[in-house]
């Protein structure tokens, strides 16, 4: 894969966290980008810094990953010469909202989880898969998490949308595998981004609490991890990466330092 300011990488949800740690480490390494996101003025702040500071071409996205009729529009507005650019695929958007039992759950909250992090990820795939098969070539990366791989009291939804991610993770595998487009699932586990920030509604104290007492894991971190799996050789392929703070023994066993 050539990594000479002709490669592109598109990027859901890249304008916070994971997303747009990774949007930064790309262009480091010289990759122009495709930013999606649906806060505008982020993503054109971003545009400005990262085209000035590393000199590539960054094309943004406005869109919301659950609007499945957006999400092609906006696809299908690619240039084709960039198109038949498009390298890796960093399928990132995604969130909690809401904590606590499933009798007491608010339905808008489950929605926005499973149209997010579920059907958003199948609206992207499905645009972007026929560009990489046609381009003979490709990485998908799918950020899912350790709430799918264990369950955690409170996080019901929540954890089977990621456990969701998992298993379309091996499927679009198989579905690929003649066509020689690699897949990889990530799973971070407790990492200090907007996360939490989001899933308590915008309540910081209490999202803070979460963090409190140990080192989590920081976007850059999943985002060199992500670099990592992408920049193997060709007959090489990272399936499944599970990424933890030293803190973090599993979804629910956290070493805390009073």
């Amino acid at each position: 894969m050539n990594h000479q300011n002709n490669s592109f990488v598109f990027i859901t949800g890249a304008t916070a966290g994971f997303g747009e740690a990774c949007a930064k480490l790309y262009a480091s390494k010289g990759f122009n980008l495709i930013l999606t996101g649906r806060r505008e003025e982020r993503l054109n702040v971003l545009k400005q810094n990262l085209e000035r500071e590393f000199k590539i071409e960054v094309l943004t996205l406005c869109f919301d990953v659950r609007d499945a009729i957006e999400t092609k529009k906006s696809i299908d507005s690619i240039n084709t010469n960039i198109q038949k650019n498009i390298t890796i695929v960093i399928n990132n958007a995604g969130l909690a909202v809401g904590k606590g039992p499933i009798d007491t759950g608010i339905l808008d909250d489950w929605n926005r989880m499973i149209d997010t992090n579920i059907k958003g990820v199948l609206h992207v795939s499905q645009c972007l898969i026929p560009i990489l098969k046609s381009n003979k070539s490709g990485h998908i990366v799918n950020i899912g998490s350790i709430a799918g791989k264990e369950v955690y009291p409170g996080g019901n939804v929540y954890c089977a949308t990621k456990h969701a991610v998992e298993a379309l993770s091996k499927a679009m595998r198989i579905d690929l595998l003649p066509y020689q487009i690699k897949v990889t699932n990530i799973a971070p586990g407790a990492a200090d981004t907007e996360f939490s920030e989001v899933r308590f509604k915008g309540d910081k104290t209490q999202a803070s609490k979460v963090y409190e007492g140990f080192s989590p894991l920081m976007a850059k971190d999943i985002a060199e991890s992500i670099y990592f799996a992408t920049s193997r050789p060709a007959h090489v392929t990272i399936n499944d990466l599970i990424i933890m703070p030293t803190a973090q023994g599993s979804s629910q066993n956290l070493f805390k330092q009073s």
